[in-house]
C-alpha cells in the first residue's frame, strides 16, 4: 500500500517509507543537477590535485570548470594505456587517483574487440549500490505487490585474473556480486531472489545456471519477475531449460541433485533446497515436452509480471523472441551503466523498448557531451571540440558521452552515442543509440550497428508469413572478393520446418537489407560498383551458442557477453562458415538517387 499522499513524490506515490526517501533523493539530485555537477567536479579535482596526471596538465589545484576545460584534454582508452599499464604492473604511486586503485574492471570482451582495464576505487561500490537502491522504488510506482513474491534473475560471476602487480581484474558485475554490499545485503522484501548467493557466486557456468534454474522451478509460483543483465542472457537460460528439462525434472521428482554439481558450497546450499515434488516434475515434463514453446515463461512461471532485461541498442533484436517465449510480457529496462561508470536509471521502466530513456544521475560522475557531427559520420572532429555540460544538452540532438570519475578517468570518451529525449527537472534523459565505431565498411561506406539492426528488422518482415524469425546475427566485410561485399550470418527459428522460407524469399531478404542501408552504401552498389551484392549465410541452430561458449573459453564474462555484431577474428569466422546451411545473395541493385550537389 502506498504511503500517505503527504509524502508523495512528483514521480508518484511511494510504496513504503524507504521508497519515499529514494524518490526524494532522485528529485533533489535532478532538480539541482548543475549544482550537483559543479560539486562533483570540485570533489574529484580537489582530492586528486596531487596526482601525476593532473599535475602533468598544470591544473595547480584548481577545481573550477573553466580551468578544467581549458587544461584537461579529452581522451580515449589508448591515451591512458601507459598509465593503466603502470598501475597494472604494480606502480602504487598516485598516477590517476589519490585513492588507491582497488582493482580493475574489465570491459566486455566484445566491445571494440578487446578487454579494457578500467581502474576503480573501493568507494565506487557505494555509488553503484546507491544507484541499485533507486531501481525498485521507481519500479514499485508502476508494478504493485512486488514485495509479495520473488525475482528469478540469472546472474553470474567469472573467476578473476590478476595483473602482474597483483590487482584483481574482473567484470564490474563480478566485482559487485562478490562484494560485501551484495553478499551481506540487508533483507528487502522487494529484492528477494530465488537464486541463493552460492549459486550466483559459483564460477562454473553450468553448475550456476543449473542450480539457479532448479531453484526458480521450485519457487515457480512465487516468481513475479524474470531477469538477466542482457536479453541474450535470459534467452540463454530458456535455451538451457530446453536442453536440460528432463534432468531438471528428474532431480525434482527424486529430490536429488545432478551429480554434475560438484562445487562444495553449492552442494551444501542445495541440500536445503532439494525435495521430492512429483506434481512439479510432471508439470515440467508436460510443458517442456511440447514442441511449441510459445509462452513457455508464463506457462512455467504463471505469476510473472514483467521481464527485467536490457533490450536497447543491439539487444533490441531479441525483443520478438522474448515476446514469443513470454507471451508478450512487458520488458523493463531499468538502468544504464558500464564498466567505467554507472550513469543513471529509467524513470518509466514499463515503457515500450523503443521509448526507453535513461535519466542521468548527476552525483555519479562529472558528465560532458561531445556533439555528434553527422556530416562527418561521427563525433565532432575539431582539434579542440567544445563539450556541452549535462544541463545544456538539447532535445533531439545526439552526443557522445564523456565522463570524469572519482576513480581517475578525466574527460574520457565512453564510446556511447546518446540522443536527448527530454528532461526530468533539470537532468536530461537519453535514448541509447549505439556504440561508436561498430562499423562495416568496404569502400567509403560506413554502416553502423543501428543501420544494420534496422536492415535486419526490415528483412525479417518477409519471414513472418513463414512463422520464422531471426534469433541471432553477426556480420563482416568480406574484402577477399572483388569488389568486397557485406556478409550477414543469420540463425533462424522456424516454427514449422515443413513451411520454412524458400530460397527466393531469403534472396529477397538480402535486397531488403540493402535498401535499408545508407545512401553511400547504395551508391557504391548501384552507381559505382565498388560494393558487391550483400550475402546472407544461414547457419544451423545452436551456432551462436557455440560462438558464446568459445568466447567464454577465451575469458569473456558470461554476464557481460554480447554477440559481436561485426566479426573478423579468423577462428570465429571459421566456426561460423563451418555451420552454414545455405547462402543467399541480393538478386538486384538497391535504389539510389543522387542528392543535389552543393555548389
Amino acid at each position: 500500500m502506498a504511503v500517505d499522499s503527504i509524502d508523495s513524490s512528483p514521480l508518484g506515490p511511494p510504496a513504503c517509507e524507504k521508497d519515499t526517501k529514494a524518490l526524494q533523493f532522485i528529485e533533489e539530485m535532478t532538480r539541482n543537477a548543475d549544482a550537483v555537477q559543479e560539486r562533483v567536479l570540485g570533489e574529484i579535482l580537489g582530492r586528486n590535485a596531487k596526482t601525476e596526471y593532473l599535475r602533468r596538465y598544470k591544473l595547480n589545484g584548481a577545481t573550477d570548470r573553466d580551468t578544467f576545460k581549458a587544461k584537461i584534454p579529452m581522451v580515449m582508452y589508448e591515451d591512458l594505456q601507459p598509465e593503466i599499464q603502470r598501475i597494472a604492473n604494480g606502480d602504487r604511486s598516485s598516477i590517476l587517483s589519490a585513492h588507491p586503485i582497488s582493482e580493475f574492471l574489465t570491459s566486455s570482451g566484445t566491445s571494440a574487440g578487446e578487454r579494457k582495464l578500467m581502474p576503480t576505487i573501493r568507494e565506487e561500490l557505494d555509488r553503484r549500490q546507491l544507484l541499485y537502491s533507486l531501481l525498485m522504488p521507481v519500479m514499485n510506482l508502476y508494478v504493485p505487490g512486488l514485495d509479495k513474491g520473488k525475482g528469478l534473475y540469472f546472474l553470474f560471476v567469472k573467476s578473476e585474473t590478476k595483473t602482474p602487480g597483483g590487482l584483481l581484474a574482473r567484470p564490474v558485475l563480478t566485482s559487485y556480486y562478490k562484494s560485501e554490499h551484495f553478499k551481506t545485503r540487508p533483507y528487502d522484501p522487494y529484492m528477494v531472489y530465488t537464486s541463493p548467493n552460492e549459486a550466483i557466486l559459483c564460477a562454473d557456468s553450468f553448475q550456476s545456471m543449473y542450480t539457479q534454474m532448479i531453484c526458480g522451478l521450485y519457487e515457480r509460483k512465487q516468481v513475479l519477475r524474470l531477469g538477466a543483465v542482457f536479453a541474450s542472457g535470459l534467452l540463454r537460460a530458456i535455451k538451457f531449460l530446453q536442453l536440460n528439462w528432463q534432468q531438471l525434472a528428474n532431480d525434482i521428482r527424486t529430490g536429488t541433485l545432478n551429480s554434475k554439481i560438484t562445487d562444495p558450497a553449492l552442494k551444501t546450499c542445495m541440500a536445503n533446497v532439494m525435495r521430492p515434488d512429483q506434481e512439479l516434475a510432471d508439470l515440467i515434463k508436460a510443458e517442456c515436452s511440447k514442441e511449441n514453446w510459445e509462452g513457455i515463461i508464463t506457462r512455467i512461471w504463471p505469476n510473472t509480471k514483467y521481464l527485467d532485461v536490457i533490450v536497447t541498442g543491439a539487444m533490441a533484436q531479441y525483443i520478438s523472441t522474448l515476446d514469443y517465449y513470454s507471451g508478450g510480457l512487458p520488458l523493463a529496462c531499468t538502468m544504464y551503466a558500464s564498466s567505467e561508470c554507472y550513469f543513471g536509471l529509467n524513470l518509466n521502466p514499463m515503457c515500450k523498448p523503443s521509448e526507453v530513456s535513461y535519466t542521468i544521475m548527476p552525483n555519479m560522475a562529472y558528465f560532458e557531451f561531445l556533439p555528434v557531427d553527422h556530416s562527418s559520420g561521427g563525433s565532432a572532429r575539431d582539434s579542440t571540440p567544445r563539450l556541452v555540460d549535462l544541463v545544456d544538452v538539447e532535445v533531439g540532438k545526439e552526443y557522445e558521452l564523456v565522463i570524469t570519475t572519482y576513480a581517475g578517468l578525466y574527460r574520457y570518451r565512453v564510446g556511447d552515442i546518446l540522443r536527448v529525449t527530454g528532461f526530468h527537472n533539470s537532468a536530461p534523459q537519453f535514448h541509447f543509440v549505439r556504440r561508436k565505431n561498430v562499423l562495416l565498411s568496404i569502400d567509403s561506406d560506413k554502416t553502423d550497428e543501428a543501420e544494420l539492426q534496422r536492415g535486419i528488422e526490415n528483412a525479417s518482415e518477409l519471414l513472418r508469413e513463414y512463422k520464422t524469425r531471426v534469433v541471432e546475427y553477426t556480420s563482416y566485410a568480406d574484402t577477399k572478393t572483388i569488389p568486397g561485399h557485406y556478409v550477414i550470418y543469420w540463425e533462424l527459428m522456424v516454427e514449422d520446418p515443413t513451411n520454412g522460407p524458400p530460397r527466393h524469399v531469403l534472396d529477397k531478404c538480402c535486397h531488403v537489407m540493402e535498401e535499408s542501408l545508407n545512401a553511400v552504401y547504395r551508391q557504391g552498389r548501384a552507381e559505382c560498383g565498388s560494393i558487391g551484392p550483400l550475402e546472407i549465410r544461414v547457419v544451423r541452430n545452436g551456432t551462436f551458442e557455440e560462438l558464446m561458449d568459445y568466447a567464454i573459453s577465451r575469458g569473456a564474462s558470461i554476464n557481460q557477453y554480447k554477440v559481436p555484431r561485426c566479426v573478423n577474428f579468423t577462428p570465429i569466422m571459421e566456426l561460423l562458415d563451418s555451420r552454414v546451411v545455405s547462402a543467399h545473395f541480393s538478386p538486384e541493385l538497391p535504389h539510389y538517387t543522387p542528392e543535389r550537389r552543393r555548389s
